[in-house]
């Protein structure tokens, strides 16, 4: 009976098959890399969003672009937890801060978990996921409107 309200999958042509689940169609967004991390798009029952789609086409090869943007995001937030590390504010052996000398050491302890296009105070956002290795507790959105640059929220939920 449930499969009635079931939407159809979507096939794209760069993005591969895309299925609803939980109000986002997902599937697999393919990096330079040649790694897979999921994908999570707007859109309605019938279909994803075409603006989503087209945002999502274009994460590959933005992400050269945005690379330097998000280390320097990425160790901007690390920047708290080795200050209090070496301070003694952090004191369990269990919460070891790793040794981050400059920004571009940050991919060493971080990894991309998510990519999702969707909307963020009424446009869409291109929001890549990243857990890191000092800060467990946390997934980090790093958020970009129009191509730009909006933040890196400090705690984000995957879709």
């Amino acid at each position: 009976m449930f499969g009635l309200f079931k939407s159809t999958p979507f096939r794209d042509p760069q993005l591969g098959e895309l299925v609803r689940s939980r109000g986002l169609w997902r599937g697999a967004l393919k990096l330079a890399s040649g790694e897979s991390v999921p994908l999570a798009l707007a859109g309605d029952r019938a279909q994803p969003d075409a603006q989503a789609l087209a945002l999502a086409r274009d994460v590959s090869s933005q992400l050269a672009v945005w690379r330097p943007i998000i280390e320097s995001a990425l160790f901007e937030h690390y920047a708290p937890y080795a200050e209090a590390f070496t301070t003694g504010q952090i004191e369990s052996p269990d919460e070891v801060v790793p040794k981050i000398l400059a920004a571009s050491e940050v991919w060493l302890h971080s990894t991309l978990i998510y990519v999702a296009v969707t909307p963020i105070d009424g446009k869409l956002a291109t929001e890549l996921g990243y857990t890191t290795s000092w800060d467990e507790e946390h997934t980090l959105g790093a958020r970009f409107q129009a191509g730009e640059f909006v933040e890196l929220c400090g705690s984000v939920l995957p879709p």
